[in-house]
């Protein structure tokens, strides 16, 4: 039989590499399908060529209908714990942990143990918030994974240097989900599998876990966000724009859905920064979606906004990288993102074309207040000299910044 090519997740398998044996939950948190499992497999896999003997592996999924029985953690705890390895590490893999009703004792439990070392995976920022937060504090590390940057998509696919910015149209088009990305471009096909993947979050990560019966609210307030992507966004707004439509719901209610909408890591939510001031400011922060071939599944009808699924591409990369993004405002003016990582700070406007001299003069504006010495780059489309410079702001092409050339901006 044909093997199926798999994406290597390799930043992400590194991370794990680095805290193998350590005493400490390893925890891979983030959207269904954007390749946990996979990860999983090509850690065992890693773990196998090092030596490691298959009995000292132990995987369970917990989506997986044969083991259904596993569900309650002390049935959970007792099957593992029935096939710990004697003389040496047992490494225990669960995945979509959250599905098991108060999993973290028997995390906790098999955590403990002498030689076990715990990896878990969950679809739902919810597993790892109150109650368990307690009770693991201090004793897990967490990554938070993303579909494909277009760096690994490019990787994947093994595009040719003279067609990325034809792959990136694509990539924009249809996400970086890794299944789509074998999919060939076929679009009823890619549609199919995106739809079921939003249904399954809104389903079984939002809707169940609040106990949401009207779908249809929850279904308007997600197209709100995945179509103000990039725009200040308001509850009270959301609020008034459903109720405006014959339908009711509080600003109290709107908030829970979107704080289980950003659990569910269907979006992320990004505070403002007073530049100036040096504070957060908590009023009207931005929605960025995961990924952009939602976003296009379900606001297929309108125009696309290219400028706004930069913007958001470039986030979920700043936040790949490792970065704290924020959203900089210098009294009137905005800079679209504020990136803090263990290099420093670096400031970044997102446009698709400033080759109008009003836009780039608009985009030039907002970095040129800012007080400091960090370093601007503007990031366009526009084929342009590759020292494009503007009093020390750099101007890049997206693609080339994703792809990691040009990173001498330090």
């Amino acid at each position: 039989m044909h093997k199926q090519k798999v994406v290597q997740r390799q930043n992400y398998l590194e991370w794990l590499k680095i805290w193998s044996e350590k005493p400490l939950i390893k925890v891979v948190a983030g959207v269904r399908r954007c390749g946990k499992s996979t990860l999983f497999k090509l850690y065992i896999d890693w773990l196998l060529e090092t030596g490691i003997n298959p009995q000292q592996i132990i995987s369970i999924n917990l989506e997986e209908l044969e083991y259904e029985n596993l569900l309650n953690y002390r049935a959970l705890y007792d099957y593992i714990k029935a096939r710990l390895y004697k003389g040496g590490y047992t490494y225990v893999f669960i995945d979509e942990v959250q599905n098991c009703k108060d999993y973290e004792k028997a995390v906790d439990s098999l955590f403990v143990k002498e030689n076990v070392d715990v990896y878990i995976t969950g679809s739902n920022a919810y597993m790892l918030s109150g109650e368990l937060a307690t009770v693991l504090s201090g004793r897990y590390v967490q990554i938070s994974m993303l579909p494909l940057s277009f760096a690994e998509y490019v990787e994947f696919k093994d595009v040719d240097e003279k067609d990325l910015l034809p792959a990136f149209q694509t990539y924009l088009r249809f996400g970086a989900f890794p299944a789509v990305a074998m999919l060939n471009e076929q679009e009823d096909l890619i549609y199919s599998y995106l739809d079921g993947i939003y249904n399954s979050i809104l389903v079984k990560d939002v809707s169940t876990r609040l106990g949401i019966t009207d779908v249809s609210v929850l279904s308007s307030i997600t197209k709100f966000l995945f179509s103000n992507v990039g725009s200040p966004v308001s509850v009270k707004k959301i609020s008034d724009t459903i109720n405006s439509s014959g339908r009711s719901i509080s600003v109290n209610t709107v908030d829970k859905y979107l704080q289980a909408l950003c659990d569910s890591y269907l979006f992320y939510k990004t505070e403002r920064y007073d530049i100036r001031g040096r504070q957060h400011l908590k009023t009207h922060g931005k929605y960025y979606a995961v990924d952009s071939g939602l976003r296009e599944l379900l606001l297929a009808s309108s125009t696309p906004d290219l400028g706004h699924v930069l913007e958001n591409t470039v986030y979920l990369e700043l936040l790949r990288r490792g970065a704290k993004v924020n959203i900089g405002k210098m009294a009137e003016k905005e800079i679209d993102f504020v990136a803090k990582d263990a290099n420093g700070t670096t400031y970044y406007q997102v446009s698709a074309s400033v080759l109008d001299k009003n836009t780039l003069r608009r985009e030039l504006d907002s970095l040129e207040k800012i007080p400091d010495h960090h370093p601007k780059i503007l990031l366009t489309l526009d084929e342009i000299p590759q020292t494009a410079n503007y009093d020390g702001i750099r101007q890049l092409h997206i693609v080339d910044w994703l792809l990691g050339k040009n990173e001498t901006n330090k």
